[in-house]
């Protein structure tokens, strides 16, 4: 870090890096200075278009810049263990998309590389930052609506995905369990903690991915979370928090919400609205200026979207596909599975 600022590298160019780079480059305290793609002409323009001072045609060569404080690791989440570990082992520290991994094993694995060299890690999971979410949370935190009974929670998009689409393709880690799944889960459990038992049914396709999957979360609490994402059906993604003495509803896009409404026994309804100084309600800064604040704190990881968390969403992860019979070629040893390093020319 310098007196201008934090200095960010971005791992790959797609998408979400681009909207993700959009955002950080409107923040005062960062400075974007290098990315890297496999291809070195998309690399450039990339660099081009957001005015980034490096362009490396190799993970490598941006793992190895001593002059990147950051890397936001925006591949495809197959390639997530493989791009991270580089990183990490070469001392950088990582923001890496959802979800994390493909599966516990690897995530743990990142885990264990950033706490053995001491690097900061966080997985993106822009909801926890979201001033919103962090507000409801604090709410049933504070007992707003008594016990919590129930957590539900959809993510649904209409498709339709031809075979050879990302989502459809088991080597890619497709499906709608990890891509769409892992937002409803993290919303059950950032309330509830990690659940004692799973139960799960899921739609797959003929490539062996999950269509749609429906999960039942049970908590030791007594509280039970419903969970539901799909590749075939596009969801009204709500969201609802049940307790003891009221309720919570968000009436769309409840990991990126603009509002959301208390209802309490006896009492009007209230409603909750983000603030316009926080940005549009697709703004990835809120989790950008979290790694940032961690960073200047000498901290090596995030209070808003710890590790040990992280992991205990794979690991339900991990339990809803073994339920539904989804598995990876990666983590089966079949051919055209994606292990380590051979998942970096993967993107």
């Amino acid at each position: 870090m310098t007196a201008d600022g934090v200095r960010w590298g971005i791992l790959a160019t797609g998408g979400i890096a681009a909207a993700f780079t959009a955002d950080l480059v409107d923040l005062p305290d960062a400075r974007v200075v290098a990315v890297a793609s496999r291809s070195e002409e998309s690399a450039t323009a990339f660099a081009e278009r957001f005015g980034i001072e490096r362009a490396y045609g190799d993970w490598r060569a941006l793992a190895e810049d001593a002059e990147v404080d950051v890397v936001y690791v925006a591949t495809p989440h197959a390639a997530h263990r493989a791009a991270a570990g580089l990183l990490l082992r070469a001392g950088r520290n990582v923001l890496c998309e959802k979800p994390f991994t493909l599966n516990l094993r690897e995530a743990g694995e990142l885990v264990a590389l950033a706490r053995e060299h001491g690097r900061f890690l966080m997985e993106a999971m822009w909801m926890y930052c979201n001033p919103l979410v962090r507000r409801l949370k604090a709410l049933v935190d504070d007992g707003a609506v008594g016990d919590v009974r129930t957590v539900q929670a959809d993510f649904g998009l209409a498709g339709p995905f031809p075979p050879a689409h990302r989502l459809r393709d088991p080597r890619q880690g497709g499906g709608a369990l990890l891509d769409l799944g892992v937002y409803p889960v993290s919303f059950a459990q950032l309330l509830l903690g990690e659940p004692s038992d799973v139960t799960a049914r899921a739609v797959l396709s003929p490539e062996g991915v999950d269509l749609q999957t429906g999960a039942l979360l049970s908590f030791d609490s007594g509280a039970l979370a419903s969970v539901h994402c799909s590749i075939v059906g596009g969801t009204a993604v709500t969201a609802s928090v049940t307790g003891s003495a009221g309720r919570i509803d968000i009436p769309n896009g409840f990991f990126h919400p603009d509002r959301f409404v208390l209802h309490r026994d006896g009492k009007e309804p209230e409603e909750f609205a983000a603030d316009p100084a926080d940005g549009p309600r697709t703004s990835f800064r809120h989790e950008a200026k979290e790694v940032m604040r961690a960073l200047r704190a000498g901290e090596t990881e995030s209070p808003l979207v710890p590790l040990d968390g992280t992991l205990a969403v794979m690991r339900t992860l991990d339990a809803i596909r073994e339920r539904v019979g989804v598995r990876y070629p990666s983590e089966t040893g079949e051919p055209g599975g994606l292990t380590g390093e051979a998942a970096l020319t993967s993107v």
